[in-house]
C-alpha cells in the first residue's frame, strides 16, 4: 500500500496542541487490559479522574504474552476484563466498549479494520475540541484510525506508553516491538505525540505487595481486586519473596494528562523507528513531546485516595 499523505500542522500548530491541556480533557482509553496488572489500574484512575477527565470510550488493544496465544485472544480477554472493572466500580452509565484488532498490522499503512478503529476515526473527525487518545499497549487500533482518515491528525493529541527515553539505546520494549509497523506510523504520521517512556520515566511507578495491602486492602471491592491481581503476578515467576516490587507502567499517561507538575515533557524534534526498534535522528519532519520524570509520590498519593473512595 502506497504512503498516505499526511497533513503537514506545522510546528506552530503542534507545539499549540502538545500544550499541557487546561479545563476538562475528552479522551478515549485504548487498553489492553488483561495483558498485566497496570491497565486496570490505570482505567480505574481514569474514570475516578472525571473532575479532570471525560472518558468517552474504551477500546480494547491486542497482545499476545503469557496470558494470551495470539494477539485476537488478548484483545478478547481485554475487552471483558474492562467490563469487569466496571462490574467492581459499580458505575451506573459506563462509557461504551469496543472491540479492537485482532491481529496486528501486515502491510505498512493498511489499517486493521475494527470497531476500536472506527470509533477513533468516527469521535476525531466530528470532534471539534482535541481529543486525547489515550494509548497504554501496542498501538494498532489508534495507527489503524489514522490510516483509515489521515485527516484526524488535525483533532487528535496521542498519549502513548511506548517507547524508553530517547536517549535509551533501544526501544525493543512490549508496547512498541508487537506491532513495529504500527509504531512506525505514529512517528511518522505527524500527529500531535506525548510520549511517556517505560524505562526512564515510568520505571519509577514502583510499588510492592506490602504497600498495596497497607493502602487499600479491605477499601472496597475494586482495591480488593487489585490486591489480588498483584499477588497473583508476584507469585507467578517464583518473585515471592522481600524485597520484589512491579511497575504499574500505565498509570503515567493518567497522571500526566491530570498535571504536567507531575510529569514535567519537553518538546523534540521525532526521530524515525528503525526496524531494529532504535531511532532515527537523521531526516526529522515535525515536533513530539517526551515526558522526562515523574514525581512518583505525588501520582500514588492521588490514585491510592480516588480507589479508596477518600
Amino acid at each position: 500500500m502506497h504512503q498516505p499523505v499526511w497533513p503537514a500542522l506545522g510546528v506552530v500548530r503542534l507545539e499549540e496542541a502538545l500544550r499541557h491541556p487546561q479545563g476538562r480533557v475528552r479522551m478515549i482509553l485504548d487498553t489492553d487490559a488483561f495483558n498485566e496488572v497496570d491497565d486496570q489500574f490505570a482505567l480505574a484512575y481514569s474514570l475516578l479522574s472525571s473532575g479532570k477527565l471525560d472518558v468517552e470510550a474504551v477500546t480494547a488493544a491486542p497482545f499476545c504474552n503469557w496470558n494470551a496465544a495470539g494477539p485476537g485472544e488478548g484483545m478478547e480477554k481485554s475487552y471483558h476484563e474492562i467490563y469487569k472493572i466496571y462490574d467492581l466500580m459499580g458505575l451506573n452509565a459506563p462509557p461504551p466498549v469496543y472491540r479492537g484488532s485482532d491481529r496486528y498490522m501486515e502491510d505498512a499503512y493498511r489499517p486493521v479494520p475494527s470497531e476500536a478503529a472506527e470509533t477513533i476515526a468516527e469521535r476525531a473527525a466530528a470532534s471539534k475540541d482535541l481529543l486525547y487518545i489515550v494509548a497504554i499497549g501496542a498501538i494498532t487500533n489508534v495507527a489503524s484510525a489514522i490510516a483509515l482518515h489521515p485527516d484526524i491528525v488535525r483533532n487528535i493529541v496521542v498519549v502513548w506508553l511506548g517507547p524508553n527515553i530517547r536517549s535509551w539505546a533501544h526501544h525493543r520494549i512490549f508496547n512498541v516491538s508487537q506491532d513495529y509497523l504500527a509504531a512506525r506510523l505514529i512517528y511518522e504520521c505527524g500527529a500531535p505525540l506525548v510520549i511517556l517512556p517505560c524505562h526512564g520515566v515510568a520505571s519509577h511507578l514502583l510499588t510492592t505487595p506490602y504497600e498495596l495491602d497497607a493502602c487499600l486492602g479491605g477499601a472496597n471491592r475494586l482495591c480488593d481486586y487489585f490486591c489480588e491481581l498483584f499477588h497473583g503476578r508476584h507469585e507467578r515467576f517464583g518473585q515471592k519473596r522481600p524485597g520484589w516490587s512491579k511497575v504499574l507502567w500505565d498509570i503515567s499517561t493518567v497522571a500526566w494528562l491530570l498535571s504536567e507538575d507531575w510529569a514535567p515533557a519537553t518538546v523534540h524534534m521525532a526521530p524515525a523507528l528503525r526496524p531494529d526498534f532504535t531511532y532515527d535522528f537523521s531526516s526529522p519532519h515535525h515536533v513530539y513531546k517526551e515526558v522526562y520524570a515523574i514525581d512518583r509520590s505525588a501520582v500514588y498519593m492521588d490514585l491510592f485516595r480516588k480507589l479508596r473512595g477518600d
